[in-house]
């Protein structure tokens, strides 16, 4: 999935290495350039980039959103409903813990949304979502 234009993120990491195994091992992210403090991603066909930051503490806000506390601070990405399933399914067998399980929110209501929100080893917040029919993406 190729988006035009492409987002670009540049967020902290503690560790280069968990940052690679997380984003590249597990959610099969490939890897772009590289240096000896940040390294880039392609996160589904956008660019995110890990920059080594240890001190960085993730923040921990959070919103009540259809009745879950959302991380306020998070990044993400909106896949196809099969690619979610798939995707859901492979972090369940790996042991991955959720900040809110796989779930449907805004169930019969406009922008009804599979999702689910995990955090990468850093303290990263992601939320990873797909609609059923894309027209709901922007649906009030």
């Amino acid at each position: 999935m190729t988006a035009r234009p492409r987002f670009h993120l540049a967020f902290p990491v503690r560790d280069l290495a968990e940052a690679r195994t997380f984003y590249g091992g597990l959610l099969g992210c490939r890897e772009g350039r590289s240096a000896d403090h940040w390294v880039d991603f392609d996160f589904f066909g956008h660019q995110i980039v890990a920059h080594l930051s240890p001190p960085a503490a993730a923040h921990k806000s959070h919103n009540c959103v259809d009745g879950e506390a959302v991380p306020v601070r998070h990044f993400g990405v909106i896949l196809d409903l099969p690619e979610w399933h798939d995707l859901a399914g492979k972090l369940k067998e790996k042991g991955v813990v959720f900040l809110i399980e796989p779930t449907v929110r805004f169930q019969d209501q406009p922008g009804e949304q599979a999702t689910m929100f995990f955090e990468d080893p850093s303290g990263n917040a992601l939320e990873i979502k797909a609609f059923a029919d894309d027209f709901m993406v922007f649906s009030k």
